[in-house]
C-alpha cells in the first residue's frame, strides 16, 4: 500500500506543473513493457508511452546472470534515472538514438539524485515444461525499485521511500542436457562414468564401486546410490555429478584419453559446470544402473532420476528419468 500512496504523490506533485500540453494525471507505467536500447549491453533501459517516458541508466554488467538481489547507490553519474513528459508522441528514437530528433520537445523532466536502485533477479523457465520433466531456463527477470530516492523536479524536491520501475527481461540459450550417441564410458581406474558431445559432458566422478559389477542385476532391481553420497571421510563425497560445457570442441583423440586421465588435461577450457545436487534417499538425485550379460561382456544401462543440477544460485532438472548411456565392461 506504501508504493502506491507514493506513486500517488508522485502524479498530483506532477499534475500541479501544468505542462499546456500534457496534463500528468497518473504515473502509471506498470502495464508498460521495459525494453533497452542494447540488449546486449542493457545500459540504457526505458518505458514508453505516447508522450511520456521512464528511462534508467546503468553501466554495462550491472544486471545478475543468475538468481540474486542487488543494490547500487544513485548518483545522477553512474546510475541515473529519469521521468520524462514531451509536448507531442515520442518515439524510440527519442530515447535510444545518439543524436534525437528535435521534436517532440521534453517539458518536464524527474531526475533521480540520490537513494538505492536494487535490482531483484529470479529465472524465467521454458513454459509449458518439457513433458519428460527436464526445466529449461530461458532467461531472467529483473524486477526493479528505487528506494528512498531523492528526485528533482519542477517544485519542491521530493523524497520517494520506494518507486516500482518494475520488470525487465533478459534471454539466455537455454541450457539443455542431451546426448547423440547413447554408449556411455567407464574409467575403471579413475572411477567416472561420462558421455559427451562436441563441446560437453556429463561425467559422474569418484562413483561409487559397488554400481558397476559384472554381475547380472535382477528384474525391476537396479543397483541404486545418490548423488553426493557421504564416505567414511567426511570430506569426501562419491557419485559427484558435472556437466560441463566447453570453450571449444573436445580433441578428436579417443576421448578415454581426456577424461580417463588423473589430471583432466586444461584444453579445451570449461566455460561453463553445473554441480549435481546432493541425492535424497528414494526421492531425488538417484544413479541407478541394471546390468546384463552375454558371454564375458557386461552392459551396464546408466541412468540419473530426479536430479537437480546447479551453478551459483541458478538451478535446472534433468529429465526426470535421464539415459546417461550405456556402459561396457569385459569379465576376466
Amino acid at each position: 500500500m506504501k508504493k502506491y500512496a507514493s506513486l500517488l504523490l508522485f502524479a498530483l506533485l506532477l499534475n500541479g506543473c501544468d505542462d499546456g500540453d500534457l496534463t500528468v494525471e497518473t504515473i502509471d507505467f506498470k502495464d508498460v513493457v521495459a525494453t533497452s536500447c542494447d540488449p546486449t549491453t542493457n545500459t540504457l533501459i526505458y518505458k514508453l508511452k505516447p508522450q511520456e517516458t521512464l528511462l534508467l541508466q546503468m553501466p554495462e554488467g550491472k544486471l545478475a546472470t543468475q538468481p540474486d538481489t542487488l543494490v547500487y547507490d544513485i548518483d545522477d553519474k553512474t546510475f541515473r534515472f529519469f521521468y520524462r513528459a514531451y509536448d507531442g508522441a515520442v518515439a524510440v528514437s527519442n530515447v535510444c538514438d545518439a543524436i534525437p530528433p528535435a521534436t517532440p520537445n521534453i517539458n518536464q523532466e524527474w531526475r533521480a539524485l540520490a537513494g538505492k536502485l536494487q535490482i531483484v533477479t529470479k529465472a524465467n523457465y521454458k513454459d509449458p515444461a518439457p513433458a519428460d520433466g527436464h526445466t529449461e531456463i530461458v532467461g531472467y527477470n529483473h524486477n526493479i525499485t528505487l528506494v528512498n530516492a531523492t528526485f528533482s523536479k519542477p517544485g519542491p524536491v521530493l523524497v520517494n521511500d520506494e518507486y516500482v520501475f518494475g520488470d525487465f527481461k533478459t534471454t539466455v540459450d537455454p541450457v539443455v542436457v542431451a546426448f547423440t550417441d547413447e554408449v556411455a564410458k567407464y574409467c575403471d581406474v579413475q572411477l567416472k562414468v561420462y558421455n559427451n558431445n562436441l563441446s560437453n559432458a556429463l561425467v559422474i566422478e569418484n562413483l561409487d564401486k559397488n554400481l558397476i559389477v559384472n554381475e547380472d542385476t535382477p528384474a525391476g532391481q537396479p543397483r541404486k546410490s545418490l548423488i553426493n553420497l557421504p564416505t567414511s571421510n567426511p570430506a569426501v563425497t562419491s557419485n559427484n555429478v558435472y556437466y560441463r560445457i566447453y570453450s571449444s570442441n573436445l580433441p578428436e583423440l579417443p576421448k578415454q584419453n581426456y577424461f580417463c586421465v588423473d589430471a583432466t588435461p586444461s584444453t579445451p577450457s570449461v566455460k561453463d559446470t553445473w554441480v549435481g545436487v546432493a541425492g535424497v534417499e528414494n526421492v531425488s538425485g538417484i544413479i541407478e544402473i541394471t546390468t546384463s550379460h552375454t558371454l564375458k561382456v557386461y552392459k551396464h544401462k546408466v541412468y540419473i532420476r530426479n536430479a537437480t543440477m546447479k551453478k551459483g544460485n541458478s538451478t535446472f532438472k534433468l529429465a526426470t528419468e535421464f539415459y546417461l548411456g550405456e556402459v561396457t565392461t569385459i569379465a576376466p
